[in-house]
């Protein structure tokens, strides 16, 4: 008897330990013990989403805040001042989102190894290298030294830090609960943090390591071919050929010193070429009501949390609303009693690499100008989940951190590299953003932006009073030919940026003739602009398509724009599958590809959600495309792959190029033999696609496509969707699989009241047990959109209620 009270004595002790500490065994899994509590543990996360009425009282407010919740859990928060507004703002956006939140950040400081353990080692040790946390320190420095900003900032974070506070551990999004670990108070350095995070996510796509090894293999002239500066592809975001007056910054050129040999070298982590955006905004004279309306539909990876928060803001001097990023204060993209605004990735060229020579294996200084300068050391601590803390040392140039070294994805202890980065200068784009949200026309607008240097963005605009104006805003480095696109020797400064385009010479326009304006990432301006300019690369497609639709339409309504929005049309398929077709020979088909053959014939370009020819010309491409350039594919060395475009243009007017030849076969082919090559193996994908997914006849394009929108933590399925949505690559509703349209905003600037509509793919609420987690996403995925309650008073929301929450200071 005493051995089985023993035996299940010890039995007991080791479930007591076991399910009230996390393991590990290659996924993080929660104490078991806390998280099925049903008192405390995941239970507590169901949420009904019934209307309710709350009352808090919290330090740090000055007066009372009402937070009106409508049907679709958007907070109109009324405020009797900034302070108080911006609280309220920080408070309901952690309330909502807090978890997102403090993921967001901890990956923008390299720290995601402290909840998920040593597997994110490797990814924390990059973002530390690449200066992540060092651009946030300078970047919070520029906004601690705009009184008017730090103020904005410390009252979110005291808004969000009142939220943490009131939390126990059965309040806790569930994310925490599944890692098992606490929020942290937040700190200034967080907004500094998301405010780089999201320039990595848009202003890191140079090339400048491909570009050194592709100049070695291939030479100039081929450089020329495969890489143009400018494609000359479609309209410029603004056309003032010859009517740009002013006198442009002038610079001696240097001639280029480009490393005589191939870099081994990992190119740094990039955004997909699929994220992008559009906006434009149309003159009243083109509108049935006489009214500008402007449009924005940002193209970032989906996820779950959704990227934006919609909010309206009302105190005395601003009544915004729009979307606006979780875990910083104002609004993004929207709009307010006078003007709307949106916004679009403007690429160019704000990397530079530099070839560093150190005295010694110290690393302790390096050579500038003939003389020996001192390196900054920085020794990161990463403190690891389940592990012992790590410590990477990482060395700093003036030109910024060697990313790669002997100890990190370097080539040897011989060759150093450093990163130069717009976004690593201080900057408070924070304030461009709050001056907007408070602007009442054009030149409160122009202002507004003189303050934005990073991540570069077309901000597009219109007013009430009837103007609509574009203006490529960012801090961009005056280059001399061909500068930026190489690896830069930096032992001489005569390499180094001298000077940055006056913010009255960066790219603008307003009410111009056509009757609107427009972007979509393409080149940002006519051959005409004196300022030499060189990017990632330019969107081909989706400009040309939006242009000429608005270009051949009158008496437009916003119903019209939120059906261009969602327009499927493949301009890039219906430029390329007749040339394709052409240059295949049907009398050696099987089958099976007479029938594909017939299907892509008779297809009509539109990415519909049950086209099948869409997914036959998309398997095609697939198969074509690394085909054509495998000679880029090699595991030796980085390399850049030429664009959609360049590699069209080249099948149409270079059939002979010496690339179609393909390297592992005895034939030396063209264009004509690849495409006939390439089509034969996409029907077998296809054909595979059907065997995998028990579809015998049709391959519909919503299915092959599948976009899914999947939770930060990795795609957790219980918390992910997959969506059946048209669009694709190159189309303006540009939906791929991961990627798409993250906001989509109509707003009419109508005088008798200001109109808008919007949806994004997802909710309000982070919690995956609310109603509000994914609500939007049906009216997202079929093109339909939900009207805004903006109002100016808390009493006019009265009909589309849901709750009401009242903030009140803890002493009154």
């Amino acid at each position: 008897m005493k051995i089985k009270f023993l035996i299940c004595f010890i039995i007991t002790l080791i479930l007591i330990f076991a399910l009230n500490r996390g393991w590990n065994f290659g996924s993080p899994i929660p104490p078991l013990g806390k998280f099925l509590d049903p008192f405390h543990g995941f239970w507590q996360n169901a949420e009904t989403g019934n209307a309710r009425s709350e009352n808090f009282h919290l330090e740090g407010l000055r007066d009372e805040v009402v937070i009106v919740y409508d049907s679709l859990n958007i907070p109109h928060v009324f405020a009797k001042n900034d302070e108080d507004l911006y609280f309220a703002q920080g408070y309901v956006t952690a309330r909502d989102r807090l978890w997102q939140m403090e993921f967001q950040t901890h990956a923008g400081a390299g720290r995601i190894s402290e909840i998920i353990g040593k597997v994110a080692l490797d990814f924390d040790r990059s973002q530390r290298r690449m200066g992540m946390v060092y651009a946030a320190k300078n970047a919070l420095t520029a906004m601690d030294a705009d009184p008017q900003n730090k103020a904005m900032i410390e009252s979110y974070g005291k808004g969000i830090n009142a939220f943490i506070q009131s939390l126990h551990y059965a309040d806790l999004p569930i994310e925490y609960k599944l890692l098992d670990y606490q929020p942290e108070p937040w700190t200034n350095l967080k907004v500094a943090l998301l405010q780089v995070n999201m320039a990595k996510t848009l202003n890191i796509g140079e090339k400048d390591l491909e570009m050194t090894n592709a100049l070695k293999l291939f030479g100039s002239a081929t450089l020329d071919i495969l890489y143009p500066d400018n494609e000359n592809s479609g309209d410029p975001i603004v056309d003032k050929t010859g009517n740009w007056k002013f006198k442009p910054i002038r610079l001696d050129s240097v001639p280029l010193a480009v490393p005589d040999q191939l870099v081994h070298l990992p190119p740094t982590a990039k955004s997909s070429s699929d994220v992008g955006s559009n906006n434009w905004a149309v003159s009243g004279t083109k509108t049935a009501t006489g009214s500008p309306i402007l449009c924005n539909d940002p193209h970032l990876t989906l996820s779950l949390p959704s990227i934006w928060y919609t909010i309206h803001l009302n105190a005395p001097g601003v009544n915004v609303m729009g979307a606006s990023l979780p875990g910083a204060p104002t609004v993004v993209s929207g709009f307010n009693d006078s003007i709307a605004w949106g916004i679009t990735n403007a690429q160019r060229d704000l990397v530079d690499w530099y070839r560093v020579q150190f005295k010694d294996k110290t690393k302790k200084e390096y050579l500038s100008d003939g003389q020996w300068k001192p390196a900054r050391i920085q020794v990161e601590k990463f403190l690891v989940k389940d592990g012992d803390a790590f410590y990477d040392t990482v060395f700093y140039t003036h030109h910024g951190p060697v990313m790669y070294d002997e100890t990190f994805h370097g080539e040897s202890e011989k060759n150093h590299f450093a990163y130069r980065w717009l976004s690593h200068d201080p900057s408070a784009e924070f304030t461009t953003f709050h001056l907007l949200n408070r602007a009442k026309n054009h030149r409160d607008y122009m202002e507004a932006l003189n303050h934005y240097n990073s991540p570069a963005q077309n901000f597009v605009f219109a007013s009430v009073s009837g103007d609509v104006a574009m203006r490529v805003q960012g801090r961009y480095p005056v280059r001399r030919k061909n500068e930026g696109k190489f690896i830069l020797d930096g032992t001489k400064t005569s390499t180094e940026w001298k000077a940055f385009i006056p913010n009255d010479q960066n790219i603008t326009d307003k009410n111009p003739e056509r009757g609107f304006v427009s972007s979509a990432n393409q080149y940002p301006a006519d051959a005409t602009y004196p300022y030499y300019i060189y990017g990632e690369s330019f969107e081909a497609y989706r400009n040309r398509r939006i242009n000429s639709t608005l270009s051949g339409m009158e008496k437009i309504t916003p119903q019209n724009l939120m059906a261009l929005q969602f327009d499927m049309y493949n301009l890039k398929a219906s430029e390329s599958l007749p040339w394709f077709l052409s240059y295949l020979d049907t009398t050696r088909f099987s089958p099976e590809e007479t029938s594909a053959y017939r299907i892509l014939k008779s297809w009509d370009y539109y990415n519909t959600m049950d086209s099948e020819g869409a997914s036959y010309y998309e398997a095609l491409w697939e198969v074509l495309f690394p085909m054509i350039w495998d000679e880029i594919s090699s595991p030796k060395e980085s390399l850049k792959f030429p664009t959609t475009y360049t590699t069209i243009k080249l099948i149409k007017e270079k059939p002979a190029f010496i690339f179609f030849d393909i390297l592992n076969t005895p034939e030396k082919e063209t264009a004509k033999e690849v495409i006939q090559k390439a089509f034969a193996e996409s029907v077998k994908k296809i054909t595979r696609w059907k065997d995998a997914h028990h579809s015998p006849s049709a391959v519909r394009w919503a299915d092959y496509k599948d976009t899914f929108i999947g939770h930060l933590l990795r795609g957790i399925p219980a918390f992910s969707y997959h969506v059946q949505h048209g669009g694709g690559r190159g189309i303006v509703n540009a939906s791929t699989h991961v990627q798409g349209p993250s906001w989509r905003m109509v707003v009419s600037l109508e005088k008798s009241g200001v109109k808008a509509w919007g949806v994004y793919p997802g909710g309000q609420s982070g919690n995956p047990g609310s109603p509000f987690y994914n609500n939007m996403l049906d009216h997202w995925s079929k093109g339909k959109y939900f009207s805004f309650h903006f109002t100016a008073t808390a009493e006019s929301l009265k009909g589309s209620t849901l709750s009401i929450t009242t903030l009140t200071p803890s002493s009154k």
